[in-house]
C-alpha cells in the first residue's frame, strides 16, 4: 500500500485528497490534512473518488462508427477517421459548419483549460457553445460590462466578511460556484460564530437557508426586482458610501435614476416579500462594517439573469464593499497575466456576430447552447453539419433534449471527447475516452480565478497511464492536429506553437517579467516533462507571482500540499479594462434592458400558477455522477418537491406520479411533499433522464429519473447573455392518470 496526493476534480471546491493505492489501483480517498487550501475537508463526492476512477462503464479504447454501429478501434485509426471527415466538411462548407460544445467537466481538467481555445482557433469556427449559457454567462456579461473583463469576477471574502447576502445559491449542497471555497459550510458557520449575519434569498428552504439568520422565500425569477429595490433604498435613504471606490466609478447618478421606480412597495407583490423586510435588508447591508452580496444559479438562469448579476455588484459598489477586505474581492490566480498598469482598455463587446437561425447575439465568443439544435436541423446555407463535444451532455443539460437528440442524429459527422457513452455521445462517429482522473495531472486553471484565498497547487498523476490509454492532453493535441490539416505531426507541435505565441506577446509587453528578452532564451529555462507542464511552467513564470515569489513548476513540485499566497487583496483600478478605465456602473446594454424589468412591475402574479425551480444534490454534479453506486439513493433522487398546500389543492399524493407540463413537453415525476418549497413552487433537479437506448451507464439507467429540461422549448433566454431560463418558469401540474 502507498499514498498519493490529488486535487479533487469533481466540483469547484478543489479540495486536496490523499489517495490510498494498492499498486495502480485507488482503494480509498480522504482529505489531505496538510493541503494549504482545504485543510482536510472532504465531501461525499471526494470520498467516492476510487469508485469514480474505477467505474466499469468508463470507456477504455476509442470507438469508431462502422455501418451504423460503434466498435472499438485503436487511437491511430480514430484520428485518421477524424482527419478524413472533418477537413472536407470545412473546405466545402466553411469553418462555422463545425460546432464545438464544451461541457462542465471540461473546466475541471488541465486538458480542458489548455486545449479547447486552440481547437477553436484552429477551426476558426464561430459555432461555439458551452455550459456557460446554462449557468454562469450572466455573470461574465455583467462583469465584462462593468469592469471591461468578462473574467473579472469578484467573490465574497467569506473568511473576513461581517455580513453575507446570498441569492439563488445553496453551497451546503453544491460546495459553491464561481466562489471556490473548500468547506463552504464551515466558512458560513464561522461567519455566524464571529457575530456576522447570513441572509439567504431562495424560494426553497435549503440546507443553506436553514443555517441563515434570515431566509427570504422569494417568488422564483424575481431576484433582480428585489435587488433593484435594495439599490433604490440605498439612494432614497442616503445610505450609499463608495469609500475608496469613488474615484474609480462613473454612472452613479445614472443608476439612481434607473432604479427610481423600483421601490420596496413597487416590487413587494411581485417578489412576494414584505416591503419593510426589503428595506431592512438594505439598511443592514449598508450598516455592516463589511458586507458582500453573492448570487448564483438561482438568480442567474432566469429571465433577468444579467440584470440580477449586474445589481449584485452595483450593491457591492454602492456600499463601498467592492474590492476591500471583508467585501467582494477579485482573486489573483498564479497563472493570470502579470498585472498591467492602470488605464483604459479595449472594453467588452456583445453581439459581434449572431446565430444563423434566431439571430441570438454572441456573448464572450459563445452562442446559446439552447440554439444548438436549430443551428443543426434548420436547412440552409451555414447550418452546422459536424459537432465536436468535449465532456458535454447537452441532450440532458440543454432545453428540449428530444429535438437536440434528433438533430445530433442527423449530423454528417460527430466527435466526442468523453469517458462515457451517454445520452449525447451515443450519436458520435468517433469517441475519444480520456483516462481515469488518477492517471492525469491536475492544476486548477479555471477555479483559482474564483478562489476565496490566493493559493496554488499542482498534483502529478497518482498512478501511471494504463496500457492502451492515451493522456488527455495528448488526445486534445492530436484532435487539434487532425482538424487543422496537420494530422500526423507530433502532438508536441501544438504545445510548442502555444508557447511560441505566448512568448511572442510577453516579450513585447512592457509590464511583462520577460519584456525585451529573447523568446528562445526564455523557452530554454522552462522545465516539465511534457508540453502541458512546460506551458504551466511558462504561465507561472509570466504570472503575478513569478518574479515576486519565484513561482515555477519546480517550486510547485517541491510543495506537494500547495503554496499559500495570502488573502485576497484590493486590485482596483489596475484590473479595469473598460474604455474609460473606470467602473462603468450603468453600461448601455444594461440600460437598454432595464425597461423589460420595469415591465415586470406591472405584471400581476397568478396565485394559482406554479413556478418550477431546480435543486442541487451534495452527491451529484449535473448529469455526470449518476453512474456511481455510492452517490445514488438517499436525498439524491429525482423527485418533484411540492408544498403540502399545493399538493392538497392539486390532488397529489406522496410517492405517486405527477404529470408536469411546460412549453417544451411533459413528463411524469414522483411526488415528494415538503414544506421546504414555498407555496406556488415545485422543484425538480437538473441532469437526470438516463433512459435512452444505446448508452453504457448501467447504474444511472437503473434509476434514470426524468429530464426536467424537456419541459422547455429553448425559446426562453436572458437576452443579454443568451442563458437558458432553467428556473422560475411556469408549469402545470396534476396527478398522472
Amino acid at each position: 500500500m502507498s499514498t498519493a496526493l490529488r486535487i479533487c476534480p469533481l466540483c469547484e471546491a478543489t479540495c486536496g485528497l490523499t489517495l490510498t493505492l494498492d499498486g495502480d489501483r485507488v482503494t480509498a480517498a480522504r482529505g489531505d490534512q496538510d493541503d494549504v487550501f482545504s485543510q482536510g475537508f472532504i465531501c461525499p463526492k471526494g470520498a467516492s473518488f476510487p469508485a469514480i476512477d474505477a467505474d466499469p462503464d468508463r470507456l477504455t479504447r476509442p470507438l469508431v462508427r462502422e455501418h451504423g454501429t460503434l466498435r472499438e478501434a485503436d487511437w491511430a485509426e480514430a484520428f485518421d477517421v477524424i482527419a478524413a471527415r472533418i477537413r472536407p466538411l470545412v473546405e466545402e462548407h466553411g469553418p462555422h459548419a463545425v460546432g464545438i460544445v464544451l461541457g462542465n467537466p471540461n473546466a475541471h481538467t488541465v486538458a480542458g483549460a489548455l486545449y479547447p481555445p486552440l481547437l477553436v482557433g484552429a477551426l476558426r469556427s464561430r459555432s461555439l457553445f458551452t455550459a456557460s449559457t446554462l449557468d454562469q454567462m450572466p455573470k461574465h456579461v455583467s462583469s465584462g460590462l462593468l469592469f471591461g473583463d468578462a473574467f473579472a469576477i469578484p467573490v465574497p471574502d467569506l473568511d473576513r466578511t461581517d455580513h453575507l447576502l446570498m441569492l439563488g445559491a445553496n453551497p451546503l449542497d453544491s460546495n459553491g460556484s464561481l466562489c471556490t471555497a473548500p468547506d463552504f459550510p464551515g466558512r458560513l458557520k464561522a461567519l455566524r460564530r464571529r457575530g456576522g449575519t447570513l441572509t439567504v434569498v431562495d424560494p426553497r428552504r435549503t440546507r443553506t437557508a436553514r443555517l441563515a439568520d434570515r431566509h427570504l422565500a422569494i417568488r422564483p425569477g424575481t431576484d433582480a426586482l428585489f435587488l433593484a429595490a435594495l439599490v433604490h433604498t440605498l439612494f432614497a435613504e442616503g445610505l450609499t458610501d463608495l469609500g475608496a471606490l469613488a474615484a474609480h466609478v462613473e454612472g452613479v447618478d445614472d443608476v439612481r435614476e434607473a432604479v427610481r421606480e423600483f421601490s420596496p412597495e413597487a416590487v413587494a407583490a411581485t417578489c412576494d416579500l414584505d416591503a419593510d423586510v426589503i428595506r431592512t435588508t438594505a439598511r443592514e447591508l449598508a450598516a455592516a462594517p463589511t458586507a458582500a452580496v453573492y448570487g448564483r444559479m438561482g438568480s442567474s438562469t432566469v429571465a433577468y439573469g444579467t440584470l440580477g448579476n449586474w445589481l449584485v455588484d452595483v450593491l457591492n459598489v454602492l456600499t463601498g464593499n467592492l474590492d476591500r477586505p471583508g467585501g467582494a474581492l477579485f482573486p489573483l490566480s498564479a497563472t493570470a497575466p502579470a498585472p498591467r498598469p492602470a488605464g483604459p482598455g479595449k472594453g467588452f463587446a456583445l453581439g459581434r456576430w449572431t446565430s444563423r437561425v434566431s439571430g441570438h447575439p454572441e456573448a464572450k465568443g459563445e452562442l446559446p447552447l439552447a440554439a444548438l439544435a436549430e443551428e443543426i436541423d434548420t436547412p440552409g446555407e451555414g447550418r452546422i453539419r459536424a459537432v465536436i463535444t468535449v465532456a458535454a451532455n447537452p441532450v440532458l443539460s440543454a432545453p428540449d433534449g428530444r429535438r437536440l437528440d434528433a438533430a445530433l442524429d442527423s449530423l454528417d459527422f460527430m466527435v466526442a471527447v468523453d469517458p462515457y457513452l451517454n445520452e449525447t455521445t451515443r450519436h458520435a462517429d468517433v469517441v475519444l475516452p480520456p483516462p481515469p482522473p488518477s492517471q492525469s495531472a491536475h492544476f486548477d486553471f479555471a477555479f483559482n480565478q474564483f478562489a476565496v484565498r490566493n493559493q496554488v497547487r499542482y498534483t502529478p498523476a497518482a498512478v501511471p497511464l494504463a496500457a492502451g490509454r492515451m493522456d488527455e492532453c495528448e488526445i486534445h493535441a492530436r484532435l487539434i492536429l487532425a482538424v487543422s490539416g496537420m494530422h500526423g505531426a507530433p502532438p508536441s507541435a501544438v504545445d510548442d506553437l502555444a508557447i511560441d505565441g505566448m512568448l511572442a506577446k510577453a516579450v513585447a509587453q512592457e509590464h511583462s517579467p520577460v519584456y525585451g528578452e529573447d523568446p528562445k532564451d526564455v523557452a530554454t529555462r522552462l522545465t516539465g516533462a511534457t508540453g502541458p507542464e512546460r506551458r504551466l511552467d511558462l504561465m507561472l513564470r509570466l504570472g503575478p507571482y513569478g518574479r515576486s515569489h519565484g513561482l515555477t513548476l519546480d517550486a510547485l513540485r517541491a510543495a506537494p500540499h500547495g503554496i499559500d499566497l495570502g488573502p485576497l487583496q484590493p486590485r482596483l483600478p489596475g484590473l479595469l479594462k473598460t474604455r474609460s478605465g473606470r467602473i462603468e456602473l450603468l453600461p448601455a446594454p444594461i440600460a437598454r434592458d432595464l425597461p423589460r424589468l420595469r415591465a415586470a412591475l406591472d405584471a400581476s402574479p397568478d396565485p394559482d400558477t406554479l413556478r418550477l425551480v431546480g435543486r442541487r444534490h451534495l452527491r451529484s454534479n449535473n448529469s455526470w455522477l449518476h453512474n456511481i453506486p455510492s452517490l445514488t439513493g438517499g436525498s439524491n433522487r429525482c423527485t418533484l418537491q411540492v408544498h403540502p398546500e399545493d399538493a392538497a389543492r392539486l390532488g397529489l399524493t406522496a410517492g405517486a406520479p405527477a404529470l408536469v407540463k411546460g412549453e417544451g413537453g411533459e413528463l411524469e415525476a414522483e411526488v415528494e411533499i415538503t414544506d421546504a418549497v414555498r407555496p406556488g413552487v415545485v422543484s425538480l433537479p437538473h441532469g437526470w433522464g438516463h433512459d435512452r437506448p444505446g448508452t453504457r451507464l448501467g447504474v444511472a439507467a437503473g434509476t434514470p429519473g426524468v429530464n426536467v429540461n424537456q419541459l422547455l422549448d429553448g425559446s426562453l433566454l436572458d437576452p443579454l447573455s443568451g442563458t437558458a431560463v432553467l428556473n422560475g418558469f411556469p408549469v402545470q401540474v396534476g396527478p398522472a392518470s
